[in-house]
């Protein structure tokens, strides 16, 4: 895929070399600190160095002690509650801290997810129903239900009180609950609006700490769950969010809860875990039990304390993984096939399809493949109770929730974020919702298209990544939006020795920076560089540097975000 390197902007070179000295490291990585607002001695010691007292007040956030205070009433009543949340990583991870927490300090609790394909996203009927033949009088909802004004509606007017905890963007109007905690509410007074929805779980949790009178929460606690839903709900790794996932991986890494110890070993992670395994491992894995199966197997997972039941679970959660991935490889040649036969999709500046036999679980990995292959809005749509339905991603500076919102009246119902979204529509309406979407799109693209920006953040010299600067670089971690993983480029290189192709499609070779140093680098599907790369050309390349971890040794490499040939 072709794409556009950009470099960064510089807003603050003066202060960046001040910055260097100050610290005594090398001016791009105090480049790097000031892009992050790290830029004095006192920010940059609490970038590095995420404390727990840097946390927000819960109770910042509206509604909070109306939340905390029902749920109080609830204990001392002696009512039901019900933990009731989202089948996707976010969720399930949200209801496995709440109700863990609320199971320590009370017995009449219990959990649900509703199923994807017989009730659909968000609250339902089936489960506000189900909810009232088990005695349930409240009902604390997570990652969903900012949207689902009827239904709490009608769960109050069968006396069963709802708190909305949820980070999704609201509508027009608030529904009627006892409290709506969501921090991209229009009157929000949170100081930070990107928590993931089981983010919000965990504040809700130490808010119940303080207001119960109850002993601190044990550091780390719950945390390996907070983080897989920053890193999986790809959420801004900034702010508050920084320091949940800093601490949540070192949990992840030193004493994870009982479930998630076995899906890490199911997954054969046996080196450090970092955003990345969580991204493409772990993540992949609880999600799949909620697209192929029922997700309250991840909540079982990762709510129980039996080392026994977890390795059973975690097994049955792998192959939930393994049939997910089948029907996402084939389902994915056959959007493309079909995306080829559509007349002028190569001059259509959005991609929509559908195919009533489509898996309802995996149309969002589809999206996702598709635009790495045709860099455009996708929405990959299926059959599901006689409606469409599907999933929508994005692509970069491109806003999809708002571009669905203005076709709403083409829809049944409709949900989620800038990056990411879930629709509902009537068959019949699919192609004029089709023309009015690309409309839309085309309205709102960029002047030369939707290419793929690459950001550059410094061009170097190879020779610079010594033992000091790449210590230092690692710190910056955990990476994701907000806290972007830096990329370098590096000019007029040469491999070192014979490129090799490892599966005939991802590029590995030797670059020789002195007399004692050699890098590693990895492209995954960049096999068209290889004959150039064998015939000794020099290229430009842009790289992010990485520790490798293999059979107990670690080494640096440079994994390739792109690379071009040059002539000189």
């Amino acid at each position: 895929m072709k794409k556009r390197w950009v470099f960064r902007e510089d807003h603050q070179p003066e202060r960046a070399e001040k910055l260097a000295v100050e610290l005594n490291v090398a001016n791009e990585l105090s480049s790097l600190l000031c892009a992050r607002n790290a830029d004095s001695f006192a920010k940059a010691r609490q970038f590095f160095r995420p404390a727990f007292d840097q946390l927000h007040d819960p109770f910042l956030m509206n509604d909070m002690l109306l939340a905390v205070e029902r749920i109080k009433s609830a204990i001392e009543m002696d009512e039901k509650i019900l933990i009731y949340g989202d089948y996707d990583v976010d969720g399930t991870t949200a209801v496995s801290v709440v109700y863990s927490f609320i199971k320590s300090i009370y017995e009449r609790v219990q959990y649900y997810i509703p199923d994807r394909y017989l009730e659909g996203y968000g609250i339902s009927t089936i489960g506000i129903d189900w909810a009232k033949e088990q005695g349930i009088t409240l009902i604390i909802a997570l990652d969903c239900g900012i949207k689902s004004i009827e239904h709490i509606q009608y769960a109050s007017s069968i006396l069963i009180d709802f708190i909305i905890a949820d980070h999704h963007v609201p509508g027009a109007t608030l529904p009627a609950a006892i409290a709506v905690l969501d921090p991209k509410r229009e009157d929000s007074t949170y100081p930070f609006k990107e928590l993931s929805g089981c983010g919000i779980g965990y504040k809700l949790v130490t808010a119940l700490v303080t207001h119960l009178k109850l002993a601190t929460l044990p550091t780390g606690l719950y945390l390996d769950m907070v983080a897989i839903s920053i890193a999986a709900d790809v959420v801004e790794v900034c702010d508050e969010n920084r320091i949940l996932a800093y601490y949540g991986l070192k949990q992840l890494n030193e004493k994870p809860c009982s479930g998630l110890k076995a899906l890490i070993k199911s997954a054969g992670l046996n080196s450090e875990i970092t955003f990345n395994e969580v991204l493409f491992q772990l993540g992949p894995r609880i999600n799949a039990a909620g697209r192929m199966k029922k997700a309250t197997l991840v909540v079982k997972l990762l709510t129980g304390k039996d080392p026994e039941e977890a390795k059973t679970l975690s097994n049955q959660i792998n192959v939930c993984n393994a049939d997910r991935k089948l029907k996402d490889a084939a389902m994915s040649e056959q959007a493309f096939e079909l995306l080829k036969k559509t007349p002028d999709w190569e001059k259509k500046n959005s991609t929509i399809l559908y195919q009533d036999d489509w898996h309802k679980g995996v149309v969002g990995i589809v999206a996702s493949r598709i635009i790495e292959k045709h860099y455009r809005p996708t929405i990959i749509l299926t059959s599901s109770d006689g409606k469409a339905s599907g999933s929508a991603r994005s692509v970069s500076g491109f806003n999809i929730y708002a571009a669905i919102e203005s076709c709403q009246h083409l829809l049944e119902q409709f949900g989620g974020h800038e990056f990411a979204a879930g629709l509902t529509l009537n068959v019949d309406k699919i192609d004029e919702f089709r023309l009015e979407f690309e409309k839309v799109v085309t309205a709102s693209m960029h002047e030369d298209g939707f290419i793929r920006d690459l950001l550059i953040d410094h061009l170097i010299e190879p020779t610079i990544l010594n033992g000091k600067f790449t210590r230092i670089l690692f710190q910056f971690a955990p990476f994701g939006p907000g806290n972007h993983q830096p990329v370098f480029m590096s000019k007029n290189l040469k491999c070192h020795g014979s490129p090799l192709l490892i599966a005939g499609k991802h590029l590995k070779f030797q670059l020789r920076i002195d007399d004692k140093t050699e890098y590693t680098c990895l492209g995954f599907n960049m096999e068209e560089h290889f004959p150039d790369l064998k015939a000794q050309k020099s290229f430009d390349l842009c790289y992010s540097v990485e520790n490798n971890s293999w059979n107990g040794d670690t080494s640096i490499q440079l994994l390739i975000k792109d690379l071009k040939i040059t002539t000189h």
